[in-house]
């Protein structure tokens, strides 16, 4: 956050379709699916298992070069419950086309020999750490010695079951014909994205053979998983994927909308939901780092204020978080209080949360660490005094996902070129929104109440604060009103 100056695969080295229209019927009343706060894409928010279902008999699909091991029994399964999905889904969406099943799956290991290392859509498995749809035979393969494992240990066997729906996205779009060897990489990939979304909805439903989710943890895991393999850098000749924020929206799109929603991925769209939001670190040093100090703070307030003007400003205070505060909580490291109307910010402590973290996190990040996990919770602190001006309740889940979409807001705001100085010497820069997502995924600060207490989905979390990116500050005092 500076100042202004043939092969279709999941690498893994390792809706704008926002839907404010979507309702459901009862008894001749349109009611919104974000009107329970608690619920998630019209879900309700649940807890419990998460993974395979237990006593449930493997598959009986097979997979070329396999090893009959629990990898690649994991995959087939997930490969069973994909294909029973858009058997039924496929002719409702695509009518006129023919849904042709997957037949040809092939499982390597990475780690084998050059001479036992077989080919996949005619191209050498040797070190090849991937899963992928190869589209000249149809078949979709996958790596069970290093992907999978790790893709399992570092955010459970769901993972796999969302990566692979990615690859058979790409058959989908395959079989509908709704690309071509000139579709941009980036448009085929989203729009998986996208179809991975609407079978894991189908898992949430709890239509799946052999797999559940549950709406909480279980679908943060998956969102995680997501971005762990975004385009980490947006320069890089080889990020066709898309930036974390692109690829959890195409998911959501897909949860949400549905595969129906998934055929409106295209340039066009892509292009208008990325908008001002910033695709590059040209001519930015600091690759998007800027540090959180008393003074970047200060200039980020200017620009709170220019952005979401409110008549009674609150006061900034940079001791520490924690303050007498009679109707209110320290959510370190950013606190707001109402009865004062001031934030108090630990600085070093916010500077802490958004540190870069440089150590080798392993192929698959947990998590993606950077300023504007920090600077975002200030943000968020703010929008609960704009709240306040509105005269809206500062606690309760929906304080919470307003604060969300309000900082979304803020954010896509700071994208905007030609601010003038005096309203904020600071801008977004690339990688800020992949952060902010993370964070939302990982506590939820950003979208907490006064009181620090947020809603346990990180989809609805998230969900929020891209619609305040996409949408503007109206869907956000209309949809969590």
């Amino acid at each position: 956050m500076p100042k202004p100056q043939v092969l279709i695969a999941i690498t893994a080295v390792l809706c704008a379709l926002l839907s404010t229209g979507c309702t459901r019927a009862i008894e001749g009343h349109g009611v919104s699916i974000y009107d329970d706060p608690f619920q998630v894409a019209g879900l309700p928010t649940t807890g419990g298992p998460n993974g395979p279902r237990p006593n449930v008999p493997d598959s009986a699909l097979t997979a070329s070069n396999g090893d009959g091991g629990e990898v690649d029994a994991l995959a087939l399964n997930a490969i069973e419950d994909i294909q029973a999905y858009w058997k039924d889904a496929f002719g409702l969406e695509f009518r006129g086309e023919t849904f042709e099943p997957v037949e040809k799956l092939v499982s390597w290991n990475a780690r084998a020999s050059r001479n036992q290392a077989v080919d996949f859509c005619k191209e050498t498995t040797y070190h090849l750490v991937n899963a992928a749809y190869c589209r000249s035979d149809n078949s979709i393969g996958w790596d069970r010695a290093m992907l999978l494992p790790t893709m399992t240990e570092t955010f459970g066997k769901m993972s796999v079951v969302m990566v692979l729906a990615h690859e058979y996205g790409h058959a989908i779009q395959t079989m509908a014909k709704l690309v071509t060897k000139k579709t941009p990489v980036l448009v085929k990939e989203q729009q998986a994205d996208c179809f991975a979304g609407a079978f894991m909805r189908h898992v949430a439903e709890g239509k799946s053979k052999h797999f559940t989710i549950n709406t909480s943890d279980g679908l943060n895991s998956v969102l995680a998983a997501t971005v762990s393999i975004r385009d980490s850098d947006p320069d890089d000749p080889e990020s066709v994927h898309g930036s974390a924020f692109e690829r959890v929206t195409a998911v959501q799109i897909g949860f949400t909308d549905g595969p129906r929603g998934c055929k409106g991925i295209d340039d066009e769209e892509i292009d208008q939901r990325r908008g001002n939001l910033p695709q590059s670190f040209s001519g930015d040093q600091g690759r998007g780092e800027y540090p959180i100090t008393k003074e970047n703070l200060v200039e980020l307030s200017k620009a709170l204020q220019s952005i979401l003007p409110v008549k009674d400003a609150p006061a900034y205070e940079y001791s520490g978080a924690k303050i007498d505060c009679k109707d209110g909580t320290a959510t370190e490291p950013v606190t707001y209080c109402p009865a004062r109307n001031v934030i108090a910010t630990d600085v070093p402590g916010l500077a802490q949360r958004g540190s870069a973290d440089t150590d080798d996190d392993g192929p698959l990040p947990v998590k993606v660490s950077g300023d504007y996990n920090g600077y975002v919770v200030f943000i968020s602190r703010y929008t609960l005094a704009v709240q306040r001006s509105h005269g809206q309740a500062l606690t309760g889940a929906k304080t919470g996902l307003r604060a969300a979409c309000l900082s979304g807001v803020v954010t896509g705001k700071l994208a905007q070129p030609g601010r003038p100085a005096s309203q904020g010497d600071i801008q977004l820069s690339a990688g800020d929104l992949d952060e902010a997502v993370s964070g939302l995924l990982t506590d939820g600060l950003a979208a907490s109440d006064t009181e620090g207490n947020t809603v346990p989905s990180g989809f609805s979390r998230v969900d929020a604060f891209r619609a305040g990116v996409l949408n503007g500050e109206t869907t956000c005092l209309s949809r969590y009103s």
